[in-house]
């Protein structure tokens, strides 16, 4: 490996000059000297050693992303939409600041935390964690450390994080089903933990506040994988005369509905009305087109990232727990049976 000292010899230059070019310190070195310098760097391919450089600076200028993602059949975290583009905004943004990214993903929380311990790195960005396992990062990790997408047990103002207002948006696309004339809605999800919970309650907040009666048995719990997905919506397929629309909590969940209610020959919007959240590429490119919530993936990532840095420089953050706002996108799975 070619290193400074060598590229000196051959040009005749102290090494501390050779340094200065290659870090960008060129104030006091003459614009002949920094194309030599520059032009025996590419010849010989020199390759910064990042771990020399980090030592110096008492900085890895590395910032860590990590992602729980559940496994599943033919699936992994940069094929979801969602996490694709937040990984390529954050990935870009750390760039620009002169970082360098790590990624790690998996299902499995305690190995996340084993992971994010060895790092050596400046920053951590994480997603996906539930309550208990965002506390006991906040515990166990003592560098800047920002959330995205957390909903926490106890003070929310002791975290760092950056998520939508997932309990207002939910309320307002379940008016907008009511408005339509809707009165019986089933809504399906995951879960009933973090961002689902909250999801939720924004659809039972509209149903009551509407006087329409929330129904014990209006939950659908979304079974795992694909066997799953579909065993869920053969359920809804043996009730679907007992709703007019269905809130999915999310445009994947939303978009297969709409595919397998084709081949039971269940017409969206005209049997069944179907509304998604996200606003991704199913949203867009299923038939019908679907009636959603669209949040900006990006301006979450971009925020995350602008928040690590502040707690890297040490800056204080006025606001610990961001909730961003989303959309009402109407577009064709709804049907307006007020008349």
């Amino acid at each position: 490996m070619v290193t400074i000292k060598q590229i000196a010899a051959e040009l005749d230059v102290s090494p501390t000059t050779v340094s200065n070019v290659i870090h960008g310190n060129t104030k006091e070195v003459s614009p002949q000297t920094i194309q030599r310098v520059r032009k025996k760097i590419e010849e010989l391919q020199y390759i910064p050693n990042m771990n020399a450089r980090s030592l110096a600076r008492s900085s890895s200028k590395m910032i860590g992303l990590i992602i729980r993602y559940p496994t599943m059949e033919g699936k992994n975290v940069v094929q979801d939409p969602f996490n694709s583009e937040l990984i390529g905004v954050i990935e870009n943004e750390v760039r620009k600041l002169g970082y360098f990214l790590m990624l790690y993903a998996s299902d499995k929380a305690d190995e996340i935390q084993k992971m994010a311990i060895t790092w050596n790195v400046d920053g951590i960005i994480s997603l996906g964690l539930n309550a208990a396992e965002c506390r006991k990062m906040k515990e166990n990790l003592k560098i800047p450390l920002v959330f995205i997408d957390c909903y926490f047990q106890d003070d929310d103002e002791s975290y760092t994080n950056v998520g939508l207002k997932d309990r207002e948006c939910a309320k307002r696309i379940t008016e907008y089903l009511i408005g339509m004339g809707h009165k019986k809605i089933a809504f399906l999800a995951d879960n009933l933990v973090g961002v689902d919970y909250e999801r939720w309650q924004g659809y039972r907040e509209a149903l009551e506040e509407h006087r329409i009666p929330v129904q014990k048995d209006s939950f659908f719990q979304i079974g795992f994988g694909t066997a799953g997905i579909i065993e869920t919506y053969d359920k809804v397929f043996r009730r679907i005369s007992e709703f007019t629309a269905l809130f999915f909590a999310s445009d994947y969940y939303a978009s297969f509905a709409v595919n397998y209610f084709y081949d039971k020959g269940i017409r969206v919007p005209e049997d069944i009305s179907v509304v998604g959240f996200d606003d991704n590429i199913f949203a867009r490119n299923t038939r019908p087109r679907l009636t959603t919530m669209r949040q900006n993936p990006s301006e979450k990532g971009r925020t995350a990232v602008a928040q690590v840095l502040r707690l890297i420089k040490g800056e204080r953050i006025p606001v610990l727990n961001i909730r961003l706002d989303a959309e009402l996108v109407i577009r064709d799975s709804v049907m307006d049976i007020r008349k």
